[in-house]
């Protein structure tokens, strides 16, 4: 085995081998060695630290480097730099006006003129970051307005516009630099870097409202939501909340070169992670921010919301048993508190504030100006130069034990990751390593369907299909690759932490010049399942392109239930949604799953299988599919049919419903299955957003089951 030489031995070699060249030159005069290079990196981290007496509160001032102690994983380390940030308390600067969106009649020349000017560059230029030795931003404190444009509507955009108005106009400091981000139309926009012109700050918000970002009807357009992160695959974009959450990490990155502290406003009316969305994307926007030294401050730009137990008059009155039990006002409101979940979680995790239920906006702008006081800012060389993307943990200390102080820091942040550059074996172990992060890695966009099905009195099948944008991995057709492979890793935990299944595969292809070109505008579907028994789990999916060395990871929790325990109500298995049916010899998209696999998986037919939809997103040109099995106990084969029925409903109105389907199939399975399949053409419906119920009627038994799931119709 080859051992490696120390720096000396390296050394001694390398005199030795110049001393041997010049005698050598001496007799022969030989060609002249190259001279040696020595490489050496550093990796300077930036931390800030407030630092306030005990008794009165009040910041100390006067620290120098030498007063500070910086350990880095129980590692002491060199301190570079130590920077004093004084945020005094100010009175707000002289009210340029009290007039609001509401009350202003803006000249329609101006605002034009200005709409002209504000084109969007072809290049995002993105936050300017000062060169070395500018002091722009020394006792500043930096507030960037952030508006999600993507899921909020118009009324709740222009509350959130008028907040920020108001506080510009009577509320911000001479110590206030407002920068302004949008995100929108598929894309990260900074319409305004940071700044104290009041004048300027304004108009670029009067033009947001009344120019390019104005979007009369109120309605997101498909096409704008595909070119998302320049993706193609509108798709993914509808349902998913990992896109806001994607873009937020995106601005959060632009911030990231600036040491000093950042309070993001966030505006948003929604953000809500459901059974679709990734949770490893939220936890990659909160590790960023935290490595970013950003707060996140989330404000509900909805406002206090009193909505009426039943619904407004916006839609018609719900029917039903859940009118008299509450349980429809008890749906709504969980629903409406869901929604406010992950905002309350970003706050929570990067050091932020969340404000919800309240009118008056600009108190959340006030609320992220005010959270920021003098600090120190501390820039050491940390000696953990690996790019291995595990946790640092970093302690500050004074060296001046006896003074009273009190400190408060962040405690550690992730590392960054390095995938491509690595050996075969190093790839290996380190797509291993990836699947154990705290921090996950998230630069493939990856959509997760998750189904059960029962297979006997205690086991249940669970399909998972994956899907993955074909532009996501189109980096490997532009490099020239022939052959294009992706790695797949996938573990199942209980609620207790245990491993109940892991499972390691891949999927490889020759790239052609025709499917090279499909690639780009073509899904990936990725297809797998495993058996498990009633219980909560955690599932992590992880893909890597084995050509590009990117990374992607989902991470959801799902719940399978014991359907031996329900008497009231009909039981029934997922129900899957799917537009398209696959040969089971046909892999060119799709990874041709083992035999192991396919035992007991009910979405083979024949030698057909079926492919959820996974992003519910379907076509009007084609037909949809819906397949579920309902589970009939201590019976002997049908006799009576059961009935199944699908209803279509847009804004709360029924827009459609089929005709109930009998379904005399017997029995089969230990599990006492009936397979429910139901067809439905799709060309007589409007494009837009529905919520599909699927309605299963036992009329032996006198018992009915529904279940219900949005999905988006596109042309």
């Amino acid at each position: 085995m080859r051992r490696p030489l120390s720096f000396a031995a390296a050394v001694a070699l390398i005199a030795g081998s110049l001393q041997a060249a010049g005698h050598a030159q001496q007799a022969a005069q030989p060609q002249q060695p190259a001279q040696p290079i020595f490489r050496t990196s550093t990796r300077l981290i930036v931390t800030t630290v407030e630092v306030n007496d005990r008794s009165t509160g009040r910041p100390i001032e006067g620290l120098t480097a030498k007063d500070f102690i910086v350990t880095e994983d129980n590692q002491p380390q060199d301190i570079a730099f130590v920077e004093y940030q004084r945020l005094e308390t100010e009175n707000p600067l002289p009210p340029l006006s009290s007039v609001t969106l509401a009350d202003a009649t803006p000249d329609p020349a101006a605002v034009a003129a200005a709409a002209n000017q504000d084109v969007a560059p072809v290049v995002n230029t993105g936050i300017a970051v000062p060169p070395s030795g500018d002091t722009r931003f020394r006792d500043r404190r930096l507030v960037i307005l952030y508006f999600d444009l993507s899921a909020t509507p118009p009324p709740d955009q222009i509350r959130a516009y008028d907040a920020a108005l108001t506080y510009i106009d009577s509320q911000m400091t001479p110590a206030d630099l407002i920068a302004i981000m949008t995100f929108g139309g598929g894309a990260v926009r900074v319409k305004q870097d940071f700044t104290d012109d009041r004048a300027k700050i304004r108009e670029v918000i009067y033009v947001m409202v009344y120019g390019e970002d104005k979007d009369g009807d109120g309605e997101r357009d498909p096409e704008d939501e595909g070119t998302a992160f320049g993706q193609n695959d509108a798709e993914f974009n509808i349902f998913n909340t990992d896109r806001q959450l994607s873009a937020l990490q995106t601005a959060v990155a632009m911030l990231r070169p600036m040491p000093e502290q950042k309070s993001l406003v966030f505006f948003a009316s929604n953000l809500r992670l459901n059974g679709t969305d990734n949770n490893a994307q939220l936890r990659a926007t909160t590790n960023a921010a935290i490595r970013a030294n950003v707060q996140i401050f989330p404000v509900d730009a909805r406002g206090l919301v009193a909505s009426a137990p039943l619904g407004d008059a916006n839609q018609r009155s719900p029917g039903g048993i859940g009118v008299f039990t509450g349980a429809l006002a008890q749906r709504a409101m969980n629903t409406f508190q869901r929604s406010q979940d992950t905002l309350y979680a970003l706050a929570k995790d990067t050091g932020g504030k969340a404000m919800f239920d309240y009118n008056d906006l600009s108190l959340g702008i006030k609320q992220a100006a005010d959270a920021q006081t003098s600090y120190y800012v501390i820039g050491f060389y940390s000696t953990h130069t690996v790019n291995d993307g595990k946790y640092r943990r970093v302690k500050v200390s004074l060296a001046n034990t006896g003074l009273q102080a009190e400190l408060t820091f962040r405690p550690g942040y992730f590392a960054d990751k390095e995938w491509a550059k690595q050996s075969t074996a190093d790839r290996e172990r380190q797509l291993e390593e990836a699947m154990m992060l705290e921090n996950p890695i998230t630069d493939i966009t990856i959509a997760l369907e998750l189904n059960h099905f029962q297979l006997n009195s205690a086991e249940y099948f669970i399909p998972v299909s994956v899907k993955i944008p074909g532009s996501e991995i189109e980096i490997a057709r532009k490099r020239g690759a022939q052959r294009l492979q992706l790695d797949f890793l996938v573990e199942v935990k209980d609620d207790f932490g245990f491993t109940q299944q892991n499972m390691r595969d891949k999927m490889e292809f020759r790239l052609t010049e025709q499917n090279a070109e499909l690639l780009g505008t073509r899904p990936i579907q990725y297809e797998t399942g495993f058996t498990l028994l009633p219980g909560k789990y955690v599932i992590k999916f992880l893909a890597r392109d084995a050509e590009a060395g990117r990374v992607g990871t989902f991470q959801t929790s799902f719940t399978i239930p014991n359907l031996n325990k329900e008497e009231k109500r009909l039981p029934i298995s997922s129900v899957v949604l799917a537009s398209q049916r696959q040969q089971l010899t046909d892999a060119l998209f799709s990874v041709k799953t083992t035999s192991t696999n396919n035992v007991g998986n009910p979405l083979i037919i024949g030698n057909e299988k079926l492919l959820p939809s996974v992003t519910r997103v379907f076509s009007a040109s084609r037909d949809m599919y819906i397949y579920l099995q309902a589970y009939e106990r201590n019976t002997t084969p049908t006799q009576d049919p059961i009935l199944a029925f699908a209803t279509f409903y847009k804004d709360g109105v029924k827009a459609f419903e089929t005709q109930p389907v009998a379904v005399t199939d017997g029995l089969f399975g230990r599990a006492n299955a009936v397979p429910i399949r139901l067809s439905i053409p799709l060309q007589s419906l409007p494009v837009g957003r529905y919520d599909v119920q699927v309605t299963v009627l036992e009329p032996a038994g006198q018992k009915v089951a529904f279940w219900q799931a949005p999905i988006a119709l596109v042309p």
